[in-house]
């Protein structure tokens, strides 16, 4: 039965998912793997330690997979990649905050995965990365709640019943009285506010401990790019006086020493930057005022040209791996 299983190759959409895990679950494991000795706390270690478990369980998983296609192994991140001696870079706080953002990454990925993926065995590794996710995330938010410190995003009030739109003024935005905000609305701008947030952390993080000028200077506006994103965003909550997410800039330490490579770093900047895009169109989608649609639209472009100049810090150090690539029959024609 396994054996007429694995005649079937890999679909193009199962070696993207295969091969975008390793590289995510690769980078995890040395962020996971220095996080865990330099937290104090034992309960958010705990979820480290799970986080950690799953990580390199999938990317053993995913090697398996590789292998029985005859597929090369991706190099991803190695022990080359993290510094297990330097200091913490964040408080036992932030790596709360950190894990919920990259776990519902996570989560949003694994779904994906699931609904390209055509083999069996496919469907169910990626069905069990969902569940373990799903495990994972609920974990760290009890964590957060008990600590107090799990941001919630704006509350309203029960409605009294249902209700109809029967005016077109319901879409507009421009000019005059603007209705407010609904509840689904509200949420899109909340968690893409406490993306922004995480990354801002990062972004100034890493700027306080890469190596490279060059590195320092893209973090830095890049935090830049966060605030006046953030402002944008937190200006449309407070109109409705509505509460903006906390700021968890405080969370780093002043250690100056590189806990990650220059390449994880912006490796991981860049990847929350393209994912970014996505966050940000799928709140476009449903938001039904078009003043809203514009300003998403804006912020989309803002973030896409700085992921863009990343891919090109990437290439330019020989750090940007190549996803497996359709072969190109011009070329194999013209040797012919």
């Amino acid at each position: 039965m396994e054996r007429n299983l694995h005649e079937v190759s890999l679909t193009t959409g199962e070696i993207s998912n295969l091969w975008t895990q390793y590289m995510n679950d690769s980078m995890a494991d040395c962020v996971l793997s220095h996080a865990i000795l330099t937290t104090q706390d034992k309960e958010v270690k705990d979820v480290l330690e799970y986080a950690l478990s799953l990580s390199k369980a999938h990317i053993e998983k995913i090697k398996h997979f590789f292998n029985q296609e005859n597929f090369p192994i991706p190099k991803g991140f190695t022990e080359d990649d993290v510094n297990l001696n330097a200091p913490g870079l964040f408080t036992d706080t932030f790596m709360l905050v950190y894990m919920l953002i990259m776990t519902i990454h996570g989560l949003t990925g694994y779904a994906g995965a699931v609904s390209i993926s055509v083999r069996e065995d496919q469907r169910k590794f990626f069905n069990e990365c969902n569940t373990e996710a799903m495990e994972l995330h609920s974990r760290i938010v009890e964590l957060m709640l008990k600590k107090g410190i799990y941001s919630k995003p704006p509350r309203i009030n029960t409605p009294k019943q249902v209700e109809f739109v029967h005016k077109q003024s319901y879409l507009t935005g421009w000019f005059g009285d603007k209705r407010p905000l609904n509840a689904i609305e509200i949420s899109g701008i909340s968690y893409n506010m406490q993306k922004t947030v995480a990354k801002a952390v990062l972004e100034i993080a890493f700027g306080q401990v890469c190596q490279s000028e060059k590195l320092r200077k893209y973090f830095q506006r890049g935090k830049e790019i966060c605030k006046k994103q953030f402002d944008i965003m937190s200006k449309i909550l407070s109109e409705e006086d509505l509460t903006s997410p906390q700021s968890w800039v405080s969370e780093i330490t002043d250690s100056t020493v590189p806990p990650y490579s220059d390449k994880l770093m912006l490796f991981h900047i860049v990847v929350l930057v393209s994912a970014g895009v996505g966050y940000l169109g799928a709140a476009l989608s449903v938001s039904q005022r078009r003043d809203l649609a514009l300003k998403y639209t804006y912020l989309m472009a803002d973030i896409g040209r700085y992921a863009e100049d990343g891919a090109e810090l990437l290439i330019e150090n020989g750090w940007l791996e190549q996803p497996p690539l359709a072969e190109d029959r011009r070329k194999l024609s013209n040797k012919s």
